[in-house]
């Protein structure tokens, strides 16, 4: 019996309304892809999981703590929605994650500066620092290529 894919995806991506704004981030393409290799969905959310209020204040990372927009120190609820992600990944034993690029938690390869003028940098989100700590293989809803390349290879390693 073929062993089932399993992907930890932010919750935005499937349209679920998380943004800060109380929007969504919904990528079809990506759905489709999922839907092609018949892979099992595990959403989350990082600020939702930190109890962080939809809509909400948005934030931006700055000197390895994340600061709301009206000047809070909200690190430790970040870091507290990066543990629960991690346990979720590690309860369902997922193959993978896809994250949200440029966000504080998810942001895979870009986050924004901390400046709150739109300027992206080279980094990562809390949730994302922490999953890939733990070895968890992170792509973004941009590298829609790259997640189809790793679910061919993940689909004949498990037939």
């Amino acid at each position: 019996m073929k062993k089932e894919i399993k992907v930890l995806i932010s919750a935005c991506l499937t349209g679920d309304n998380v943004k800060y704004s109380g929007g969504n981030n919904l990528t079809p393409k990506l759905l489709e892809l999922l839907k092609k290799y018949d892979v099992k969905i595990v959403k989350i959310c990082p600020e939702c999981f930190a109890k962080l209020p939809i809509p909400r204040v948005p934030s931006e990372i700055r000197e390895d703590k994340v600061y709301s927009k009206d000047g809070k120190d909200i690190t430790e609820e970040f870091f507290n929605g990066a543990e629960k992600t991690l346990q979720v990944a590690i309860k369902n034993n997922v193959d993978f994650a896809i994250l949200k690029e440029r966000s504080p938690s998810c942001g895979n390869t870009h986050i924004y500066d901390g400046s709150f003028s739109g300027k992206v940098i080279e980094g990562q989100g809390v949730t994302a620092k922490t999953l890939s700590k733990n070895e968890i293989k992170i792509f973004s809803e941009e590298n829609l290529n790259e997640i189809e390349e790793y679910l061919k290879s993940l689909d004949s390693r498990m037939s």
